[in-house]
């Protein structure tokens, strides 16, 4: 009789540890939905893993990549290695992706003060073709500045700063930020009250999706949300090396900025399913990187008729 209850707590005790194995192993996911409504996005801290290389389709692109924390100085000198074709850190760039600098460049130096930093590079530099050129600059403004509070960035060569494209004969104006540009589109019909408006889409590699920032030049006198929201619900911007996965039904509202939040007010089509009430991180994402980019704002707030269902902290969204 002792035996047989001894076996069954030998029995009973491997079935709970087989049971808590089972869930350790396989999770259940996290939805948004309604029910989310006090739900705060929280993703990884800045320059943690995520850095812009080029894709297949020569964009500049937000990517992951295993890199251990840093200092700031030394982080900024092993992505700036990274993007160097054939570089000692060619074995850590994921598969679709590539670097840009000629092979044989030098990062001389980097220096950072403040919210600023010096980038240092050698002639090699002047290798570069013309479409290749502008996307090394793209490059680093974006990678410096996902670096913690950086939002300026010099650029020099062998010691003297860079003020001008050889290739595309385009005179630069230093310091960088991301108003620069990245991956532009110019569809401006005259020089005056020009807007730039960087949108994230999202592309495809073989084992995940990753986010394309595009700016979009023009002459639009729209506000920057609605040039967000606009263009990434619209069907003929649809490309599929640049998706948006926000449904073309949906439309923002209203919209209002209480100190550094946004609130936006979206009709029931920002869910992906409208019966369950879903709404695709891929979705928050575009939006939240976009804003991000364009305002100077730390919250989203997202509403679907006028009933809150998450908040997302910008600093978290890299």
């Amino acid at each position: 009789m002792l035996r047989k209850i001894a076996y069954n707590k030998i029995f009973r005790t491997s079935l709970m540890l087989m049971l808590f194995l089972f869930l350790l192993l396989f999770p259940a996911s996290k939805e948004y939905s309604l029910e989310d409504n006090t739900y705060t996005k929280k993703v990884s801290s800045s320059f943690d893993n995520k850095v812009y290389l080029l894709d297949k389709n020569n964009y500049v692109s937000k990517c992951k990549i295993d890199f251990l924390k840093e200092s700031n100085v030394e982080y900024a000198k092993k992505v700036l290695e990274l993007l160097i074709i054939d570089g000692k850190y060619e074995s850590k760039i994921p598969t679709g992706f590539k670097p840009v600098l000629p092979s044989s460049t030098i990062i001389n130096n980097v220096k950072i003060e403040n919210n600023i930093i010096y980038v240092d590079i050698s002639k090699d530099f002047y290798e570069l073709d013309m479409q290749n050129e502008e996307k090394a600059i793209e490059l680093i403004v974006y990678n410096m500045t996902l670096i913690n509070n950086i939002k300026y960035v010099y650029i020099y060569i062998d010691g003297k700063q860079l003020d001008y494209l050889p290739k595309n004969k385009l005179m630069i104006t230093q310091p960088l930020t991301r108003e620069y540009g990245v991956n532009k589109e110019y569809e401006k019909t005259d020089y005056k009250n020009i807007n730039k408006t960087t949108i994230y889409y999202v592309g495809k590699s073989l084992n995940d999706y990753y986010y394309i920032p595009v700016t979009k030049i023009n002459n639009s006198n729209k506000e920057k949300i609605e040039i967000i929201i606009n263009e990434l619900t619209s069907s003929n911007t649809y490309d599929e090396n640049l998706m948006s996965f926000l449904n073309y039904n949906t439309r923002l509202k209203d919209y209002n900025v209480s100190g550094d939040v946004l609130t936006l007010y979206f009709n029931e089509y920002l869910f992906d399913d409208i019966k369950d009430e879903k709404v695709l991180e891929e979705v928050i994402y575009s939006i939240c990187l976009s804003i991000k980019d364009n305002m100077d704002v730390k919250q989203v707030v997202f509403n679907v008729n006028n009933k809150e269902i998450l908040k997302s902290e910008l600093k978290d969204i890299e």
